[in-house]
């Protein structure tokens, strides 16, 4: 028995399944660098035995069909099947099972005619008792700009402010504190040199009306 099932692509989304996590993929790349596209697809029922394979497809910037570029599975591994990615794609996925799940690829070396769309496309079959398969079709999208060099994104930008910020703030807390401490450092030693010298005029007072005594006797 035989079922098909297509998903709709998840935006955004990242979740965690069994120990596979779900993170979309970053989407610049510098020329001239290398880049990592990241697919993943985590199975639901991780207890679940399944095989899957995964076909890349790409649509160049101001095209308009997309054309499959590789195919990855555990039997035949990585086959490149377009020129522009011959010989600059490396497979970043999951080895060694047949069940994959990081379906990643890394470009060696990245041109400006690598910008476009792509689409990991992943075939998993899951395999039941009573040979029951199931087949499952996921499609992940993944635009892709390429820049002469990186740009920072906002969230590094904030990042660093608010760092800057914060020393700035824990600085000015820790001056503020020291002042504080000196103060009331400087408070104690007045009072307890004040103290002293109050004690002090106290006992020669006390000697002086003590010799006086004396000398009145003799």
């Amino acid at each position: 028995r035989w079922q098909a099932e297509v998903t709709p692509r998840k935006a955004a989304l990242v979740t965690s399944l069994g120990g596979c996590v779900e993170v979309d993929s970053e989407t610049e790349a510098v020329a001239g660098d290398h880049f990592k596209i990241r697919c993943i697809s985590c199975k639901k029922r991780s207890e679940t035995e399944a095989t899957a394979f995964t076909e890349w497809f790409f649509k160049e910037k101001n095209t308009k069909d997309f054309v499959k570029i590789l195919r990855y599975d555990f039997e035949e591994k990585l086959t490149v099947m377009d020129a522009r990615f011959e010989d600059l794609v490396v497979w970043n996925g999951t080895k060694n099972i047949e069940d994959l799940q990081d379906l990643s690829i890394f470009i060696t070396n990245v041109s400006y005619e690598h910008a476009g769309d792509y689409i990991c496309s992943v075939n998993r079959t899951l395999h039941f008792d009573n040979e029951f398969y199931h087949n499952i079709m996921v499609n992940k999208t993944i635009h892709l700009d390429v820049v002469d060099k990186a740009n920072r994104d906002m969230a590094s930008i904030v990042s660093e402010i608010m760092m800057y910020v914060l020393i700035v703030v824990l600085t000015i807390w820790l001056v503020a504190e020291m002042i504080y401490c000196y103060k009331k450092i400087a408070a104690a030693t007045e009072a307890a040199a004040q103290e002293n010298a109050s004690e002090y005029l106290a006992i020669t007072s006390e000697s002086k009306e003590n010799c006086t005594g004396v000398q009145v006797a003799e």
